[in-house]
């Protein structure tokens, strides 16, 4: 359930029902009412001539500050039908309802006893929670629309092909846009900014383009075409290169945007063989200075040994005893990847034979042993069982 914060806003006046207390000056004043918007017109039902769906507009609205008094008092919510009680205190009529069939003949807030339990519908409440809500939606509304249209904007000065830094500022501003407003998301794989985006990428690609380009593609939700077409040679290459000489920012993003491509179906493991990306793979797991580029460089290492022909090669490089250095510096999290691929690698002759030549897995193992989780302590187990 959303949790609203109360607007500390004193509003009085009377509204229906001799309920809450509401200054009708001050809530036109403050916006809480839009003059002009003609909904003091009589008691009629408030479901009637509605034109926005209060429920769809408070769930989408869940994080705004919300004036106190629109606060049911039971389950802390908007309102979305008020009701008062007796006593004067007013409620969203599910919760009282459900509180009174529970045998409570009192008022939730004031604890008075009921000397009558039926309740009475707050149209002029309900209407004021209504108009706030409504003139909030479509604030919001236009905010999405303009950026949504500046995402097109941006997308078409692509398609013109712009160079140089005039690519670069507008794959920036895209990928702005892009990180923070997930309406924009859809906006720009529906019309075609996947394949846009894509194209951008090859083996004249500067890093900057790049970077700025796969900072845009893991946010999306790429579909099968779409990683196909990410899965050209040219392309990872590319990736393969900014993951070993980009910023920390583009070496992760890197790493994501391969793991991401290799959920997909068609995969084949020779697209991530490359000795340059396993290599630039254990240079970021290796570098503690940056957490977030560990545990990506670990999942995607991860995914990698899942190919039994990758695993020779990484055995290869070196991954064992440089696995095995790390280990008393990672966290549950990265621990927990990083014995899974030990354990994985140890599946192999040559694998085990650099986990017996190494001075320290025998140590480290025994170190973690019953120290950070039961998946750990098994794999440990294994790890030191495979040594013997």
């Amino acid at each position: 359930m959303p949790m609203y914060q109360r607007k500390n806003s004193d509003v009085k006046c009377e509204v229906g029902g001799g309920g809450q207390i509401l200054d009708l000056e001050t809530a036109v004043k403050d916006r809480i009412l839009g003059s002009g918007d003609g909904f003091f017109s009589g008691g009629q039902n408030h479901a009637c001539g509605d034109k926005l769906d209060l429920k769809k507009m408070i769930e989408q609205l869940d994080s705004i500050e919300v004036p106190s008094v629109f606060i049911c008092p039971i389950s802390l919510s908007p309102m979305r039908d008020p009701v008062t009680l007796c006593t004067g205190q007013t409620y969203e009529r599910c919760n009282i309802l459900k509180w009174l069939s529970l045998g409570h003949f009192t008022c939730p807030t004031t604890m008075q006893e009921l000397w009558d339990d039926s309740v009475t519908p707050n149209n002029t409440l309900y209407h004021l929670i209504h108009s706030w809500f409504s003139q909030k939606y479509s604030a919001m509304k236009k905010r999405s629309d303009d950026v949504q249209g500046r995402a097109m904007e941006v997308m078409e000065t692509l398609k013109n092909k712009v160079k140089g830094q005039a690519r670069v500022q507008a794959l920036k501003e895209l990928r702005q846009i892009v990180s923070a407003h997930d309406s924009v998301k859809k906006t720009v794989a529906d019309n075609g900014g996947i394949s846009l985006i894509s194209s951008l990428l090859g083996p004249f690609t500067s890093h900057s383009v790049g970077s700025e380009a796969i900072g845009i593609l893991v946010a999306l939700d790429l579909d099968l075409e779409s990683r196909r077409n990410l899965m050209q040679p040219a392309k990872v290459s590319l990736m393969v290169d900014m993951l070993n000489e980009g910023s920390i920012e583009t070496k992760v993003n890197c790493t994501k945007l391969i793991e991401m491509l290799m959920e997909g179906s068609g995969f084949e493991s020779e697209i991530v063989s490359s000795l340059s990306l396993l290599v630039g793979l254990l240079r970021l797991v290796k570098d503690k200075r940056h957490p977030n580029g560990v545990v990506s460089g670990l999942r995607l290492l991860k995914s990698i040994c899942s190919y039994k022909g990758v695993r020779n090669s990484v055995v290869s490089i070196g991954a064992i005893p440089q696995l095995v250095e790390i280990l008393p510096n990672l966290n549950a999290q990265c621990l927990e990847i990083a014995l899974y691929i030990l354990e994985v690698l140890s599946s192999l002759e040559e694998g085990r034979i650099a986990l017996k030549d190494c001075p320290n897995t025998i140590p480290n193992m025994v170190r973690l042993l019953m120290k950070v989780s039961e998946n750990c302590t098994q794999l440990a187990l294994s790890i030191l069982w495979g040594c013997l």
